[in-house]
């Protein structure tokens, strides 16, 4: 009998964190269901890319994360392909920087959908398959602001901080199917979010930094990968910030 091939969504996935995970996936011979808002383009190079370099199917969907219909029809066409999901990984997130005061309300509640809330759109949708088969590993990218908090990012602060407690909370309902959930809060990460920052800022918070320096995604991806496969820890929340907290 064969073996069913392991398969794995990861959200967020043209670029930084989101695409470094799917590569190191890929490469562990998962089949990818892989999503991101804008650059489906981008998005389907990488897809052909993987399934050419580690002979693995890979979909690919333009889809917004903050929206519960979307993300469900997304889902429904995944499972009609994969039948199953063996690990999910809840990666998009959006950041705003800037005083609270100059904060709509529409960007606070775009920001709450994007990096909150789709985690329980994806979880109404991929679960129930994994408590069937009675095994599965949800992986949050979550942020060392979740628990200190950034001056400037409050909405972004807030979100990832309801990530960990979300983390937390569903690890211990579902450890009884045999279900894993953990987050990883990220430090500061050489990716295109911290374009916001100007060079002499960037090597002014490297400083403060014991590691000195930023991290690069694929070194994410490999903290995601050796957490995943951790059979007996959930519920954690692991730090990948060099020491800065």
């Amino acid at each position: 009998m064969v073996d069913k091939k392991k398969t794995a969504f990861v959200s967020g996935a043209s670029r930084g964190i989101g695409r470094a995970i799917a590569i190191k996936l890929a490469k562990e011979g998962y089949d990818l269901a892989l999503t991101c808002e804008k650059r489906i383009d981008t998005l389907k190079e990488l897809a052909e890319e993987l399934q050419k370099k580690y002979q693995v199917r890979v979909l690919a969907y333009a889809t917004d994360m903050s929206d519960a219909t979307a993300v469900n029809d997304m889902a429904e066409k995944v499972l009609e392909t994969f039948g199953t999901m063996d690990i999910v990984v809840n990666n998009a997130g959006i950041s705003m920087v800037g005083l609270i005061t100059d904060l709509t309300v529409e960007q606070w509640q775009r920001i709450l959908n994007v990096n909150l809330s789709s985690l329980f759109y994806t979880t109404k949708a991929f679960l129930p398959g994994m408590v069937h088969q009675k095994s599965g590993v949800i992986l949050n990218i979550s942020s060392m602001w979740g628990s200190v908090g950034a001056s400037c990012e409050v909405a972004y602060s807030a979100t990832k901080g309801g990530v960990n407690a979300y983390t937390r909370a569903l690890a211990k309902e579902v450890a009884p199917s045999g279900i894993r959930v953990n987050a990883l809060a990220c430090g500061c990460i050489d990716t295109d979010m911290n374009r916001v920052f100007t060079e002499e800022e960037k090597e002014a918070l490297a400083e403060e930094i014991p590691l000195g320096r930023f991290a690069r995604a694929e070194e994410v991806a490999e903290a995601a990968w050796n957490i995943m496969n951790l059979t007996y820890v959930t519920g954690q929340i692991l730090g990948v910030d060099g020491a800065y907290l």
